[in-house]
């Protein structure tokens, strides 16, 4: 028997409003313990609180929802009380005391309705990045994927697939009939399309590079005005700015959102080949690996002299105005002149590396799942084995169905849902 559960679903207190969550068999059962009775299932009842001796806790709403129609797929009860401490304390000590009820686990709400079918991975894992959300585009990413858009987009390739598997099955059962010979001609051209929709996909931004950040790199060697540059972007004084060569010793990085676009800046050691000591030769090295990982590096060294595809920055133009000949940005952190400008061209570029606004992206489990379902598709030839076809669409299959978690490990599943906040 699954055991019922409960949590503040609502934020930490002192708040306005505490919202504590019941989940499982015994709902009902804790419901009628501190309320008296159970109200009219999906009606906010007023009623007094009280706790095993009778002591009153609070004046709340009461919610009862019978399952399995609820946000867990079984029977579900919320306290709306005043979000004190003290009283969000209270009420959860009187159903602690209740036999057959625990406190939940973090994200044990979520994965209950995981679990009863009420939502697939895909859209739990929307949920997890939707909780996370700290800009606009991450939000709308979010979503669209915690709304349903991945799952219904991935449920109608399925139902193509099993299409496709159905004419593969006629011409196995049929075949020696003279009306069915061979997969029609059709047959191809939707294997075609689905392979082709696929693969764009799978090449589209994922949904990393959304929740995490566009990563610029600030790159130079010593007192090229890395720092000072960073500083100006995030306006706080992140980074230690000084004339004495090597003063930034290892990786500095700090979230940031400019439009409502989420980048990561990383301030890196001065690059240089000698005049380096120990401590300082490991910042370098760290620098050297941060330029391979960047989405976009800021060149601040001697023009020409960076990694391909970085941008030339004449980042001193208050004191050492042409030092490049064409920079792609001129600024100065010391006047601001340029800052604007360089900020925008960010943010312009970022919209190309990202998923597009209200898109629901892959995320790296999601992708591998559609890589998988392509391979398995992609060499199928009209001089295939019919026996062949079928098995290679049935992988197919399954390989959109571990997208959608219908075949999901329980370490996999602990691991996302542990990510979840106690409550959710």
């Amino acid at each position: 028997m699954t055991d019922t559960i409960f949590a503040l679903s609502s934020g930490a207190p002192p708040a306005a409003i505490g919202v504590v969550r019941i989940s499982g068999p015994a709902a009902g059962d804790a419901v009628r313990a501190l309320a008296g009775e159970l109200p009219e299932p999906r009606r906010a009842s007023l009623r007094m609180l009280r706790d095993g001796e009778g002591r009153q806790l609070d004046r709340a709403l009461v919610l009862w929802f019978d399952g399995p129609r609820t946000a867990t797929g079984e029977d579900l009860a919320e306290f709306h009380c005043h979000g004190g401490r003290a009283v969000v304390a209270a009420i959860e000590d009187a159903l602690g005391a209740i036999g057959g009820l625990r406190r939940a686990e973090p994200g044990e709400f979520t994965r209950r309705a995981f679990a009863n079918g009420v939502i697939d991975l895909a859209e739990a894992e929307g949920l997890g990045d939707l909780l996370a959300a700290e800009t606009e585009l991450q939000r709308r990413a979010a979503q669209a994927s915690a709304g349903g858009g991945l799952s219904r987009r991935v449920e109608g390739w399925r139902d193509r697939v099993l299409h496709l598997s159905a004419l593969v099955e006629a011409v196995l059962d049929f075949g020696d009939e003279d009306d069915v010979d061979a997969l029609p001609e059709m047959f191809h051209v939707e294997l075609s399309r689905l392979a082709g929709e696929w693969r764009e996909t799978i090449e589209a931004p994922r949904a990393e590079r959304l929740r995490d950040g566009v990563r610029v790199v600030l790159a130079g060697p010593p007192n090229s005005g890395k720092s000072s540059l960073f500083n100006a972007l995030l306006d706080e004084g992140a980074a230690i700015v000084s004339e004495e060569a090597g003063t930034t010793r290892d990786v500095i990085e700090r979230p940031v959102a400019f439009s409502g676009v989420p980048f990561v800046l990383v301030d890196t050691a001065g690059l240089r080949e000698e005049g380096a000591g120990q401590i300082e030769q490991i910042g370098i090295g760290r620098a050297r690996t941060e330029l391979e990982k960047a989405d976009i590096v800021l060149w601040l060294g001697p023009e020409g002299e960076g990694p391909d595809g970085a941008w030339e920055i004449a980042s001193r133009c208050d004191v050492d105005e042409g030092a490049k000949r064409e920079p792609k940005y001129v600024v100065s952190a010391v006047t601001g002149t340029g800052i604007g400008d360089l900020t925008r061209g960010l943010v312009d570029a970022a919209r190309s590396l990202l998923p597009k606004p209200g898109e629901a992206p892959l995320n790296a489990r999601q992708g591998s799942a559609l890589a998988e379902a392509l391979g398995a598709i992609e060499d199928i030839s009209a001089d295939d084995d019919p026996l062949l076809t079928g098995e290679r669409l049935r992988l197919a299959r399954l390989a959109l169905d571990r997208l959608l978690g219908r075949h999901s490990t329980e370490d996999m599943l602990d691991a996302l849902f542990g990510r979840f906040c106690i409550g959710k």
